[in-house]
């Protein structure tokens, strides 16, 4: 676990690769709670745990219109 950590630590997150957007269509109406979680905090949007679907859900459609944040290239 200790050399896991390490080595995580060490060569960043590239060692784990991030997980594509959620794959429930367009409609986030048809994506599962994982997918919603994961869809806001790929966006920095850090869903609160005790949040309801439905809350999430309205967060997502309240921002699907802003693009998604990438580095800023030189």
């Amino acid at each position: 676990m200790v050399t896991a950590v390490a080595a995580y630590s060490i060569l960043g997150s590239d060692v784990l690769p991030a997980q594509a957007d959620p794959t429930g269509g367009e409609n986030p109406e048809n994506w599962t709670l994982d997918e919603i979680q994961r869809w806001l905090r790929a966006r920095g949007l850090l869903p609160n745990e005790r949040a309801t679907r439905e809350e999430l859900l309205e967060r997502v459609k309240a921002n699907l219109r802003i693009p998604r944040k990438t580095p800023a290239g030189p």
